[in-house]
């Protein structure tokens, strides 16, 4: 045991800037935070090697002056607040005074500022914490901070660093949080000498279309509600255009990009009634809120907040939400004429039309994959053995006749066998003791789900695809897919990187084949992005493996064959825990004889 003894103050810096600056991205956050508070309305960025070579950001400020340099890059010392009340009302992204000597800490900082109302520009330089004397230089007006190879004086940090595409990509996600918080600042941005951003100051939807694409808004509806002390403005996605992927979810509060469990939970509720378990909601929004009632002194990374009346927030959140969503409630995805004929023929026929439709192969969808036959050599080759040729009076007790298929005796089978499909979504089958009704994509989705668990302890198997799918992707998923090439193969997925934004998936989980590809895929790198490749097969493994699963699954108003049909009840009770989906819900539910005379009135 080492007796105590105070840190010398370069260690305590370097430990600072841990907790402020995790990565490139956390310093470019900090430094833009900084423009926007020094009222920039143009801001300029230039990045090398993903932020760890350089980040320089230069704006139009009010400046700092010469004896302010040195007090600009020590710790604790801020222009943005000077007493305790002053936290009670943060106006502000920085105050803590830290964000800069954390940075400097950790790199070779030069700060370079030429105040509004003087008439000559200073530098200072700060050598891994080695604050300099201020010089002179050359500088029209605002501020520039260029920061070069950031931890270079802390290599157990540095080694920790992903690769230059990776850290690019956090960069590039911090800077659109910024850009999309103020769309009333313009913006430049370039990697590697490659401009990749040019916003003009602009209102939000301008800025929301340039960033986030012209399709968010125009498949979102407009949210913009005012209450007490308190007002939430923006676009949430209407459920029928929502997606799997959960990259375009932006919130902010008082011009801060947050992840707040408040907030979130609010958003959830306004969905939940309206958005199918596997979408996930995607929204821009600005909520603007007395600062008084709102603590952001609450994480040095200033994600977080606190609200005083946190009930009262998620309840005007919740409901602005709900009312936006209720008053698109009536519109949905342009249906083509050939599926409004599908549909009306799944509404029309009596059960013996029905039979013979669903059976019917659909030539514009794969098979699913249960093996499936044609009707008759189905029957005879699944039940020869077990149902011999009765006469005609055997037959007539033991069996019902529909359209032409011998229904056998289902006592060995619990689950019946088909009758039916209804609307593209249930099966209808028949047992011993009445009537079941089997919700085919959640019955699907947990035999998937089963099958992936017992197949991923021997590594999932890989089905190459005979023509690569092709998609245009984000800077991060381009990473992941590169960086974590292992962990994907491992999960039965082939994919490699045609461009800086553009992927190619050239296998596939070979029990998911029929999988959309794309989809799937997206699915995939979003969980690896956010859990990291190690949980993903480990502790978020159950979670993956449900997602994968839910993609795999047979979609609603996918035609069934009558053998596809039974196949998928063998597959169901031969499945552990298939009476409820990966997500909890009932798989299929049982009318017997009883319940049917009751509900007909029979006997009375």
């Amino acid at each position: 045991m080492h007796a105590i003894r105070p840190l010398p103050d370069q260690l305590i810096n370097q430990i600072a800037a841990g907790e402020v600056v995790e990565r490139p991205a956390a310093a470019l956050k900090e430094l833009l935070e900084n423009s926007l508070d020094a009222g920039a309305t143009q801001v300029d960025i230039d990045l090398a090697g993903g932020g760890v070579k350089l980040i320089r950001v230069a704006d139009d400020g009010m400046g700092i002056d010469r004896e302010d340099l040195v007090f600009a890059v020590a710790r604790h010392a801020t222009s943005k607040i000077s007493s305790a009340s002053d936290l009670e009302a943060i106006g502000t992204l920085g105050f803590r005074g830290e964000a800069l000597a954390s940075i400097a800490a950790v790199s070779r900082l030069a700060l370079t500022s030429r105040s509004r109302v003087k008439p000559h520009a200073w530098r200072i330089e700060v050598d891994g914490g080695e604050v300099g004397a201020p010089q002179p230089a050359a500088l029209a007006s605002g501020t520039t901070v260029t920061v070069q190879e950031l931890y270079f004086n802390t290599p157990a940090r540095r080694k920790f660093l992903r690769t230059d595409a990776t850290e690019f990509g956090h960069c590039e996600e911090a800077f659109r949080r910024i850009a999309l918080s103020h769309p009333d600042t313009g913006f430049t941005m370039q990697h590697n000498a490659n401009v990749r951003y040019r916003l003009l100051a602009q209102g939000r939807r301008a800025r929301v279309d340039a960033l986030l694409g012209d399709e968010f808004a125009a498949q979102a509806a407009y949210v913009d509600e005012h209450g007490p002390g308190l007002s939430l403005a923006g676009w949430v996605v209407r459920p029928a255009y929502a997606t799997s992927a959960r990259d375009a979810q932006y919130l902010f509060v008082n011009g801060r990009f947050v992840r707040d469990r408040v907030l979130a939970h609010a958003l959830r509720e306004a969905y939940r009634d309206v958005l199918h378990h596997e979408r996930q909601p995607a929204y821009a929004l600005w909520l603007t809120i007395e600062p008084r009632i709102v603590d952001v002194n609450v994480h040095p990374a200033k994600a977080e907040v606190r609200f005083r009346d946190s009930g009262a927030v998620h309840q005007f959140v919740r409901h602005a939400v709900e009312k936006s969503l209720a008053s698109t409630a009536a519109e949905q995805p342009a249906v083509s004429a050939s599926e409004r004929l599908g549909v009306a023929a799944a509404r029309v026929p009596p059960i013996a039309s029905t039979l013979a439709w669903a059976s019917r192969p659909t030539s514009s969808q794969g098979s699913m994959a249960f093996g499936a036959a044609e009707p008759a050599s189905f029957y005879a080759r699944l039940f020869g053995d077990r149902v011999p040729l009765l006469d005609q009076t055997e037959r007539t007790e033991r069996t019902e006749r529909t359209d032409g298929f011998d229904l056998p005796n289902t006592g060995d089978h619990p689950l019946g066998f088909a009758l039916a499909q209804l609307h593209g979504i249930f099966v209808l089958a028949q047992n011993s003791d009445g009537l079941v009704l089997v919700d085919m994509h959640a019955a699907h989705e947990r035999i998937l789900y089963e099958r992936l668990k017992t197949a991923l302890d021997r590594s999932l198997p890989m089905q190459p695809l005979l023509v690569p799918v092709t998609f245009a992707a984000d800077p991060l998923d381009v990473a992941t897919a590169d960086e974590d090439a292992e962990v994907l193969s491992a999960l039965g997925f082939a994919m490699s990187v045609l461009g800086p934004a553009t992927l190619a998936v050239r296998g596939v989980p070979a029990l998911l084949v029929d999988a959309d590809a794309v989809a799937l895929a997206r699915a995939v790198l979003a969980d690896v992005r956010e859990y990291g490749a190690s949980r993903v097969l480990t502790a978020q493994r159950d979670e993956l493996l449900s997602t994968m699963a839910c993609h795999g699954a047979v979609r609603a108003n996918r035609s069934l064959t009558v053998p596809e049909m039974n196949a998928l009840l063998r597959e169901m009770e031969a499945t552990e825990r298939a009476g409820q989906c990966n997500h909890g819900r009932p798989t299929w539910y049982q009318l017997s004889l009883g319940d049917l005379d009751r509900l007909f009135l029979r006997g009375r």
